[in-house]
């Protein structure tokens, strides 16, 4: 049986006395029993929280009331055990850094699409599907045709745009990513720099996966998430993606039977990265946890 609910929301709205949000905040979800991690900023909040099913109805009823966030934005799965460790608040310059002074969503942002109306969307040859995700995001899975700007961090989409895009050749372009929060930046950011028609999934990847039935579906693979559960699919079931401990890159069922991979200690992606003195630092820290 699914023993815990999850919560991942997000909304673009000036915040004040960030401090006090902050001790209020923490005090509320504390007493609801939550884990996860909730960022405010200057200008919003962005969070993905879990607890009992009574308690993300408790956390509801709080982020409208602080925030103005309604239910139908708030995206909904479960959880077979923990997927946060424990409960942290912040206090950020940002909620999703870009460090454009440019986008600003509370501004504008592009068009939103319904995650019933996508397909449609892309299926039109005039439309650039663009994936605004980190590569260690993309390798999970993605729209069929999508064009993956391979950044290593949500900075580095403005200088994607700014080289490899064009707004008087790419005159629509549909965009997702896996909330929907930096598709609010990406858009806001493009339509300063030119670019006619920008459209985004409402929702994100997440709300499409909850939406869409597989036999309809254009999503290839799984979808990346930022907690415990690596990874989930169509009906936001959680899937077999893992995790490396040491670099926390995604490892699929091949990259765990490579020889690089080490539970605890290394995977194809980070095996050359560290010396032998780490290597043997974290297979000691593996077998206390293993054998306790």
């Amino acid at each position: 049986m699914t023993a815990f609910s999850v919560a991942a929301f997000y909304r673009f709205l000036p915040l004040e006395d960030l401090p006090e949000l902050r001790r209020s905040l923490t005090e509320a979800c504390a007493l609801l029993g939550l884990r996860g991690t909730i960022l405010i900023a200057p200008e919003g909040v962005n969070g993905t929280m879990a607890g009992s099913p009574e308690a993300i109805e408790g956390l509801v009823g709080e982020l409208d009331r602080r925030f103005g966030l309604p239910r139908e934005e708030i995206k909904f799965s479960s959880a077979e055990t923990w997927p946060f460790q424990r409960l942290k608040i912040r206090i950020r310059p940002e909620i999703i850094t870009m460090r454009a002074s440019e986008a600003d969503p509370s501004h504008r942002v592009g068009t939103y699409v319904e995650a019933g109306d996508w397909n449609a969307l892309v299926e039109d040859p005039e439309v650039l599907l663009l994936d605004t995700r980190n590569r260690y995001e993309t390798k999970v899975g993605g729209f069929a045709g999508a064009l993956d700007p391979a950044i290593d961090s949500f900075t580095e989409f403005k200088a994607f745009v700014e080289e490899k895009l064009d707004p008087s050749v790419h005159k629509k372009v549909a965009m997702f990513c896996t909330g929907g929060i930096r598709c609010e930046k990406a858009s806001s950011f493009m339509l300063a720099k030119g670019f006619e028609s920008v459209f985004h999934l409402k929702g994100g990847i997440l709300k499409y996966l909850e939406d869409v039935p597989a036999e309809n579906s254009r999503w290839e693979g799984e979808c990346y998430v930022f907690d415990g559960r690596v990874a989930v699919g169509h009906g936001l079931a959680q899937t077999d993606w893992t995790a490396c401990f040491a670099c926390g890159a995604p490892l699929s069922d091949a990259e765990r039977a490579s020889p690089a991979f080490e539970p605890g200690v290394s995977c194809p992606a980070c095996v050359d990265r560290t010396d032998e003195a780490k290597k043997a630092a974290l297979r000691e820290r593996h077998r206390q946890l293993t054998s306790g």
